[in-house]
This record gives structure tokens, sequence and C-alpha cells, in this order.
């Protein structure tokens, strides 16, 4: 029996690159709520990890040490939100800052305590083994945090108004299964005059707008129920909770709008076209696509399934300046989108994506949700990928295309027209035939197209 040599995967001659030190002035901070660990360079102090409090004048205590130090590279774990006081004073300062990933500065096996965190941080940076995370500049980091708060307070909206839905049914009334919405037009005329004492199921049935399709009758039917006194004061106050929340987002968007304002790096004014569907309701009410063309150069609203809402989620995180992705695929692995590389014995073991809690992409996602009616290219490319793989995959890969699309615009200041779901179809129709013309020529056959009757 012969006995096979080892498959050897590299060349002979060549070896590894030993390990050098990149940032030989590096240093190591691991972040807590109360106390932060910074570890040095062991030959910068005699003590060369100290432990500091989080207050302001410890945290420049801190600065004021690493600069004493010589150091001029930090590396620091990104903790919940207690890293953003001492990264923007560091910042500040001078420093060079890397917000790494806590996933990928596992510590090795063994006792685990802040002062291993801090030297292992410390160390690593050293060899240049950590990379920082994506953060923008100031300017749109002011504008995601003012977006972000935007959508904090329409769900605390959304809370107030399950709660009229609740005190309308402990009263048994009927009133959501007659209109669609109890917050529109109609629904907050009738509330407002339950709260203000009209009980007349009639009167309160004449205050529909036109376009509902329930009468007069069966509005006053579903009104009558048990108006208790404890119900109607929670329905009063879920609908003085509404109508506060409502003047809080009057008020941000404002601040968003005066930040747009700030960000504008373009003129003119977005290409007039057909308009795609009507204003969301929980769009902000000013001029959003006016002013995202002017931050970006480019109309994002052109690409199907996004709206004024999904672009400004999307920009708010990334910002208009791209330079930080060398590629689209750079972006799309950022926003979680790409398939991933599980490979194991040069054999595939997954594809799925990684986790990832990513913002941009969510709203991606729910844009790629929205092309599954579009009659465009995008929208029969969605339709596709539900025909060969199930849906959240679909999903995800839809919001991969669109992600692929924005960068390009952004990068190349180019405008995305549609070219239609029957030149996608058409497309697919050439790529299917192609490829059955080359596996039919390896078989040693040939495809005839057959005559199609008049």
């Amino acid at each position: 029996m012969v006995q096979r040599k080892p498959r050897v995967n590299f060349k002979p001659g060549k070896s590894r690159a030993a390990l050098t030190i990149t940032h030989p002035n590096a240093a190591g901070i691991d972040i807590g709520s109360a106390a932060h660990f910074v570890a040095v360079p062991p030959d910068r102090d005699d003590e060369p990890v100290r432990e500091f409090a989080s207050f302001t004048v410890d945290l420049n205590a801190i600065a004021d040490w690493l600069q004493a130090c010589g150091v001029d590279t930090v590396a620091m774990e990104s903790t919940g939100v207690y890293w953003i006081p001492l990264y923007e004073l560091l910042e500040s300062r001078g420093f060079s800052v890397l917000l790494v990933n806590a996933r990928h500065v596992k510590n090795v096996s063994g006792r685990k305590s802040d002062v291993l965190d801090c030297q292992w941080l410390q160390q690593l940076m050293t060899y240049g083994l950590l990379s920082g995370a994506f953060r923008p500049a100031e300017q749109v980091c002011v504008l995601r945090s003012l977006w972000r708060q935007r959508g904090m307070l329409l769900r605390s909206q959304a809370r107030s108004v399950q709660h009229m839905q609740k005190a309308l049914t402990q009263m048994n009334v009927q009133l959501a299964n007659v209109i669609s919405d109890i917050v529109g037009e109609t629904g907050q005329k009738i509330l407002r005059a339950i709260v203000a004492g009209e009980r007349d199921g009639r009167v309160l049935g004449s205050m529909k707008n036109v376009r509902i399709h329930a009468s007069v009758d069966e509005i006053a039917k579903s009104l009558q129920g048990h108006w208790r006194a404890e119900h109607l004061f929670a329905l009063k106050q879920a609908l003085g909770g509404f109508d506060f929340v409502g003047t809080q987002l009057a008020e941000c968007d404002r601040e968003i709008e005066r930040q747009l304002q700030s960000l504008q790096a373009h003129e003119g004014e977005p290409a007039k076209g057909k308009r795609r569907g009507g204003r969301a309701r929980n769009a902000p009410k000013f001029d959003l696509r006016t002013q995202l063309f002017k931050m970006c150069g480019v109309d994002l609203t052109r690409i199907d399934g996004i709206d004024v809402s999904t672009a400004l989620a999307v920009i708010s995180e990334t910002g208009a300046d791209m330079s930080r992705f060398p590629t689209a695929a750079h972006f799309a692995s950022w926003l979680g989108l790409c398939p991933g590389t599980k490979i194991t014995g040069g054999k595939a073991m997954s594809g799925r994506t990684k986790r990832c809690a990513n913002r941009a992409a969510q709203a991606l996602r729910l844009a790629a949700a929205a092309l599954r009616t579009s009659q465009s290219a995008l929208g029969a490319y969605f339709r596709r990928m539900c025909s060969r793989m199930d849906k959240p995959k679909a999903i995800t890969a839809a919001a991969h295309k669109l992600a692929r699309l924005i960068y390009t615009m952004l990068t190349k200041g180019e405008e995305y027209t549609d070219q239609g779901q029957d030149y996608y179809e058409e497309r697919y129709r050439e790529r299917v035939l192609r490829a059955l013309s080359q596996r039919a020529a390896k078989l040693g056959m040939q495809m005839i197209p057959i005559a199609q009757p008049a």
C-alpha cells in the first residue's frame, strides 16, 4: 500500500511574516460605567495600568496622563454608551482613537479582569491587530442623534395609540372595526368629541370624512358602549400624551431641517418626476427630498422602494462621504448584508449574513420588502429571489442590491434610471439561454429555436 503525501497549501521557501510593532505609542482602555482602566506601554511609567473614575475631571486626567506618556493611539471597546464622552474628549485632544468591537478582542482563556482587558487591548493595538469601527463626521453624528430621537418619539406616540385602543375596547366601543385608523382625521374628531362629553352616536358619526365607507348608522352602532369614568379618564390621558409627543415631533423636525441645511454641499433641486405613492404620515413635514439632494448631490428617492424616510435613515448613519469604504462590497459588509464566508476544508459550510443591529440595514430591508408589488426591475428581481429562496433571504438580497445602488450614486454622482420590469425579464431570459447553449455545447448538442405560431 502506497502512502500518499499530505497536501501542502503553501509554497516552500515562504513563511508567514512575523508580527511587527506598528503602533509603539498605543494605549488600551477598558470602558466601564463607573471607572475606566487604562494601560500604556510598560516602559512609559512605573505604574503602566491605572484606574480612573468616569467623572469629567478624571477623563481630563486620562488625557493628560496619556500625553505625558507619549501616547498617540488609543484603542477602546464599545461598551454601551459609556465610551462616548471619553472618545469625544480624546479625539478633541488630538489622539487617534479606535473604537473596536468587543467580540474581536476576546481575551485568552483564563482569568478575566479589567486590568487584563486593557493590557490585552494595548498589546493588540501595538502590533496593529485591531481595526477601528466606522464613525461618521461630527455633523453627521448630530443628524444621526436627532433622527434616532425622532424614531424614539414615534414609538412613544404609537404606545399612546395603543392605550387609546385599549380604553375604547374596555368600554366596548368598536370604533376600530368601522374605520381603519382611529388617529386619522375622522378618528381624531370622534375621540376629541368623546373626551369633550359627546355621547350621541349619530352626532359622532356625522363627523366622518366622505372617504369613509362606513355609514353614519354603522359608526353610531359601533359607538354604543359603557361610558365608565375610569376608562374615559385613561382615554383622555392617552390622547393628551399623543398630542404632547406630536409637539415634540414638530420640534425635532425643525432641528433636523436646521441640521440638514448646515450639511448642504450642492446646489439645485431634484428633477421633477412621477411621484411614487403619497406622503407617509410619519415622514417629516418639510421638503426633505430637496434637503437630501442638496446634501448628497443625487436624488436617492429615484431608486424604487426608497422614500425620503429610508434615504434619511441611511444617510444619517453613514453620511454622504463614502471615502471610508473602498468598494461597494466593503459598504455592504459594514451593513451586514453581504453573504458570509464560513469555509472549512475547502467546503462552504454556511453563507448566512452576520448578525448585525445596523439601523441603516434595517431601513434597507424594509425598503426591499416594499418591492413586492413594484413593477420595476428591482421589483422583478425581488420576486425572482422569492421564487428561489425563502423570503427573509430574498429581502436581504434585495437590500444588498439597494445598498450597492446607493453607494454607486453617492460615489459617482450618477442618477438612477429604472429600466423597467420587461427589461429585467428579457435580460434574465438571455442569461438562461446563454447558459443552456453552453451546457448543450459541452454535451455535443446544439439548441434549435422553435418557430412561434402566428
